[in-house]
């Protein structure tokens, strides 16, 4: 007789600071509810990441970033993490935005945070940032200057001020530590590298934004740098000019409304994307159903999107959906079944009837643009994604 038990290979697991355990025999439950008891049993439940420790500052690591809506996206985040890491006893991280910044820079792993309100992504004013930032620079004497090398504005801006300090730079950097940085050359057929020079343009995903501390987050006064109106141009900005959030193509909206089976009454969805200035995607499902065409299918067969907010109705979720998704910033799921797989990825997940919910938000519209007299906050501000899309 056999008397070896068997081991299910399926049975409970956590995960560790010494990485994934799987021998746990013995215990029961699932793996999320073995993890939470061995973080409880080891006192990590609601343990808050400890400050960066700084003694007798001596220099900083600036970094430039260009807020938008007051958040910095991913890429920015980046940035700033890759000079946290790097900082060392002496050194503190510095951080210069163009915008309003809402987010807690000290959760970012900033020490210093100089703000610039009168500046904003959407604004082009490549003179008067340049000059804000050589006047940032020549007060904080920074030892490097880390940049989202992205084509927002931050990769220009760092290398207008490359070329006129005659400061060494490298650009689209992967690869980062504290005596090197890392690029391809010859079209990725050549690997490059240097010591890390005055300007660091890092590329998207070369970093961790994920830190295991957090920084002083301290707002300095931006006195030293003038602001933007007291900044001659030779540039003049003509402002935005409005179209149809219908004409933006899905890879550059930034605010999208997208509809799935669930939704029944599609004239209706088309009136909320209207009134919101929201450009219009679909699931495959309904794309095949013929209720839109195959250029507005989102999906990994479709269109992949890095939308700001993306808001879906009546969409379920299959794997393909949301690996069109995933680069979007904020998700929210209308969907009847609270455990669909698109809940787990949404911010927000509204349970309820797709078609009344689409009800409810165009009278909340409408009744918004009422009491406005039709130049409502909730109108501009989603119709001026849709066209900075």
């Amino acid at each position: 007789m056999n008397t070896l038990k068997r081991i299910d290979p399926r049975r409970p697991f956590v995960v560790t600071a010494a990485g994934l355990r799987r021998i746990t025999l013995g215990e029961t439950g699932s793996a999320d509810a073995s993890a939470a008891q061995w973080l409880a049993q080891h006192g990590h439940a609601g343990v808050a990441k400890p400050r960066r420790v700084i003694s007798n500052p001596n220099q900083f690591l600036l970094v430039v970033a260009h807020a938008e809506r007051g958040a910095l996206d991913d890429h920015a985040c980046q940035a700033i993490a890759a000079a946290a890491l790097l900082a060392d006893a002496q050194t503190e991280v510095a951080l210069l935005v163009f915008g309003e910044l809402k987010n807690d820079a000290g959760a970012l792993g900033v020490d210093k945070l100089i703000e610039m309100p009168g500046f904003e992504r959407r604004m082009f004013a490549p003179e008067s940032e340049l000059r804000a930032l050589q006047a940032c620079a020549a007060a904080l004497a920074p030892k490097h200057i880390f940049l989202p090398d992205n084509a927002y504005g931050d990769g220009d801006l760092g290398r207008r001020y490359a070329a006129g300090a005659g400061a060494s730079t490298a650009a689209h950097v992967v690869e980062i530590d504290a005596k090197h940085v890392g690029v391809y050359a010859q079209s990725k057929r050549a690997w490059a590298a240097r010591s890390l020079p005055d300007v660091i343009l890092l590329a998207a995903n070369a970093v961790d934004s994920k830190l295991p501390f957090v920084g002083a987050g301290e707002r300095l006064a931006g006195n030293f740098i003038r602001p933007a109106n007291d900044l001659a141009s030779s540039y003049r900005d003509l402002g935005l000019e409005s179209i149809d959030a219908a004409q933006v193509a899905l890879e550059e909206a930034d605010f999208i409304v997208s509809a799935g089976n669930g939704v029944t009454d599609i004239a209706a969805f088309g009136r909320l994307a209207g009134a919101l200035g929201a450009a219009i995607g679909a699931s495959r499902v309904a794309v095949d159903n013929g209720h839109f065409t195959r250029d507005k299918q989102v999906g990994a067969t479709g269109k992949t999107v890095e939308a700001s907010v993306y808001i879906a109705f009546g969409i379920s979720g299959a794997v393909q959906h949301l690996q069109g998704i995933k680069d979007c910033r904020h998700v929210i799921a209308v969907n009847l079944d609270g455990s669909a797989p698109i809940a787990k990825r949404a911010n927000l997940t509204v349970v309820g009837d797709a078609q009344g919910t689409i009800a409810a938000l165009i009278e909340q519209v409408q009744a918004a643009r009422a009491t406005q007299g039709g130049a409502s906050a909730v109108h501009h501000e989603t119709q001026s994604a849709g066209v900075a899309a």
